[in-house]
């Protein structure tokens, strides 16, 4: 009977491993194939970083410390933004399902709403990693930047850094969506206005510490740089990930019971909401 049960086990989870699989296949695919233009925008990606790491070596001096970042600090920071900048800054086709009121069948799948969006993000990443992470990685050595974390502790640390720094983007979405639906606005003007804040609290571009008034003091406290800035401190060794990662994990854990109580709140809205 156990053997039986195991069985039934074993296959179970082979099948929701192959569901996963084809998803994220699925959903690589449909990156790869949408448009010539991925192509225009992964090159614009590798311009932005060349033109920002000329920038920083013409405001910063090479012995010269800046919010607590050398220019080889500075220079690390912005390259490892731009090549995790999906995972940094991930966002989700959550709204384009409400949008477009798929959100119904999308409940009826085999397969958690949750792990729909994560095996989503997994797919449409591939591309930008062949496209941009691997580049730029190999560009590094002609940039005059070292791509390598500041220590060990910090390359270690970096994983489960970014891995809370996804799950945290993933809440907003859910949170969002449930908002967008539950005062009817509108998902595009949602969607720009996130990237909007994420791009100026997050430290995506500049590393909060550097902003003038010692704002980036508050702004290390919100969960966008819970998302984008705490990982890259620990990446370059700016930041301790003791300090760092225990308040990602407490903006994980606050946002998602946030993000359960809105969405439930709203669940019938929710599938009737767009087409």
């Amino acid at each position: 009977m156990s053997a039986t049960a195991s069985t039934v086990t074993g296959a179970n989870r082979l099948r929701v491993v192959r569901a996963y699989t084809r998803t994220i296949g699925m959903y690589a695919t449909e990156a790869v194939g949408d448009s010539w233009l991925m192509f225009a925008d992964a090159g614009l990606r590798i311009a932005r970083v060349l033109v920002l790491l000329a920038i920083w070596r013409t405001l910063v001096d090479p012995g010269e410390v800046v919010g607590g970042f050398t220019l080889p600090a500075l220079l690390t920071y912005t390259l490892v933004a731009e090549m995790f900048a999906q995972q940094l800054m991930a966002k989700s086709d959550l709204d384009l399902w409400l949008w477009e009121g798929t959100i119904a069948s999308r409940l009826l799948h085999p397969m958690s709403l949750v792990g729909q969006l994560v095996a989503q993000l997994l797919g449409s990443w591939l591309f930008g990693i062949c496209a941009v992470t691997l580049p730029i990685l190999a560009l590094s050595p002609l940039l005059g930047v070292d791509p390598a974390p500041a220590s060990w502790l910090g390359g270690v640390a970096f994983v489960p850094s970014l891995v809370l720094s996804v799950a945290i983007a993933l809440a907003m979405d859910v949170i969002l969506g449930a908002v967008t639906v539950a005062y009817g606005l509108n998902t595009w003007l949602v969607g720009m206005l996130r990237m909007a804040l994420f791009g100026l609290l997050a430290g995506a571009v500049l590393p909060l510490a550097i902003l003038p008034w010692r704002w980036g003091k508050v702004f290390d406290w919100l969960p966008f740089a819970s998302m984008v800035s705490a990982p890259l401190r620990i990446y370059t060794g700016t930041g301790d990930p003791l300090l760092l990662m225990p308040v990602q994990a407490g903006w994980v854990l606050v946002l998602w019971l946030v993000a359960g109580r809105v969405w439930w709140r709203n669940r019938e809205r929710l599938v009737g909401y767009g087409g």
